[in-house]
């Protein structure tokens, strides 16, 4: 194992107490946070609050956590909704504007919880949605879009995207076992003039190859068969395409509930800690943009996660943890952060092994290393998980334990990197307020001039009406 003790810590304090709103928007920019202004400001109240400034592993902490990809920040937005130019339509926003305090949860969530179907067992609280199957298994869902990182890195971004989902349906509830994928894939045409690129894009044909052959490859390796999916072409994916993934995972009923108790270890087992993927939650949140480094790619081992999986199915059926959860975006961060949530937790990140030498505590702490799951276990059950991960050769350390402070601690030796309130992480994060305008006119006047991306490809599609035929718009969500 390589220990971080080969190189000191290097912790950087960041002075944002006194930081004008230009220098708070430079620190964000300059350090790939993808934080507003308000944010900022409201991470600077915090602080001055505590009368000091943040740690760089600090606020890389509270980037990844308010991220969009983390936190659906558009989602949870308070919306105001209104209506122009219906041309006889029926409204929606009957009366006037019509808003919305959370978007989300006046919507889907407020839906499924007034239905309150029995057949739905676990719904937008974990890693994967459960419904149920039979008496004794349920099954668990879980699709995820990662487009960025396969735009900058087909193959790589693909795979990894695969692996996820896998690693979501192992992390829901006590572990589910992942039995099929599923892709969706939208690319650009294939045949689009290299000269009609954006600046810094790849050619679709290079994204569909290596997009397909990742999420193959992968899967393949893990011993689980895509099953089904769908492929779609259109102008509309050049340069950025959609690259949408997911697992089906079989659950045992009695296995969906998981829950920390203070005192429980922090056990991290799978695949070693490197720089790859740093950023990656932060830079899934922005525009994609050219001269973006591809460190923000994962690197996947599809045979590490494979055996992670095989010890972490055994050790489900023995009882020997409480919770269990993958890191993804935000690695250990997020992965630790959302475990010790509702407890504390308190982290030593000189015990985390690592791919090389050289890696800052920030970067171990934010790194989204693939293949690595992060458990809850009772202290009297690790030696007997610990047996079980070395007969595998499965790698597994103790980075800390839970604690009932409800604040998130995390050292590297004897130096403090992060301690902050797990009430200001999650939920601290000012709302956005967004206004939402449906403009029929408009959403026809796109409809018609949609390109034809079937007949790219030498399909003949369906005859449009005539110029004076009525069109009807896309359908209002």
């Amino acid at each position: 194992m390589i220990s971080t003790s080969e190189k000191p810590a290097n912790v950087s304090i960041v002075p944002i107490r006194e930081a004008s709103d230009a220098d708070l928007e430079r620190i964000s920019r300059e350090g790939l946070l993808s934080l507003t202004l308000e944010e900022m400001r409201t991470i600077q109240n915090h602080f001055r609050s505590l009368n000091r400034d943040p740690f760089d592993a600090e606020l890389e902490t509270i980037a990844q956590t308010w991220s969009e990809h983390c936190f659906h920040k558009t989602f949870r937005a308070a919306y105001t909704y209104s209506e122009a130019n219906l041309d006889g339509e029926e409204p929606l926003a009957k009366g006037g504007p019509r808003t919305y305090a959370n978007l989300i949860k006046e919507t889907i969530f407020r839906c499924t919880h007034e239905l309150n179907l029995p057949w739905c067992l676990s719904v937008f609280k974990d890693n994967a949605g459960v419904i149920a199957f039979d008496e004794s298994d349920a099954v668990c869902f879980k699709v995820e879009t990662h487009n960025h990182p396969s735009a900058l890195e087909p193959y790589g971004g693909a795979g990894t995207g695969i692996g996820g989902v896998i690693r979501d349906v192992l992390g829901c509830g006590l572990g589910g076992k992942p039995v099929m994928n599923t892709d969706v894939f939208c690319f650009g045409p294939l045949d689009t003039d290299s000269k009609t690129l954006p600046e810094g894009a790849l050619h679709p044909k290079r994204i569909a190859r290596g997009v397909v052959s990742g999420v193959r490859d992968y899967g393949n390796r893990m011993g689980i068969p895509t099953a089904n999916g769908a492929v779609y072409f259109d102008r509309g994916y050049i340069g950025n395409p959609l690259v949408f993934c997911g697992t089906v995972g079989l659950l045992p009923v009695s296995a969906i509930e998981k829950a920390v108790r203070p005192g429980d270890l922090v056990v991290a087992m799978g695949g070693r800690t490197g720089r790859d993927g740093i950023h990656g939650a932060t830079f899934s949140s922005a525009p994609l943009e050219k001269g973006i480094t591809s460190s923000v790619v994962q690197i996947g081992d599809a045979i590490v996660e494979k055996k992670t999986m095989d010890v972490l199915l055994q050790a489900r059926n023995k009882r020997l943890y409480r919770a269990v959860t993958d890191c993804g975006a935000g690695g250990f961060s997020s992965a630790i952060g959302e475990l010790g949530k509702d407890t504390g937790v308190r982290i030593d990140l000189a015990k985390a092994p690592l791919k090389y030498a050289g890696l800052q505590p920030w970067e171990i702490w934010l790194s989204e290393s693939q293949e690595r799951m992060v458990l809850a276990v009772p202290p009297e059950n690790w030696m007997t998980l610990r047996a079980l991960c070395l007969q595998e050769n499965v790698e597994a350390v103790v980075l800390g334990d839970f604690t009932n402070d409800k604040r998130l601690t995390v050292d590297y030796g004897s130096t403090n990197v992060v301690t902050l309130d797990m009430n200001f992480l999650h939920d601290g994060a000012p709302q956005l307020k967004l206004e939402a305008v449906w403009d029929s006119r408009i959403q026809k006047e796109r409809y018609r001039g949609a390109g034809n991306s079937l007949a790219d490809f030498g399909v003949t599609a369906p005859s449009a009406p005539a110029d004076n035929a009525s069109i009807a718009p896309p359908a209002r969500l």
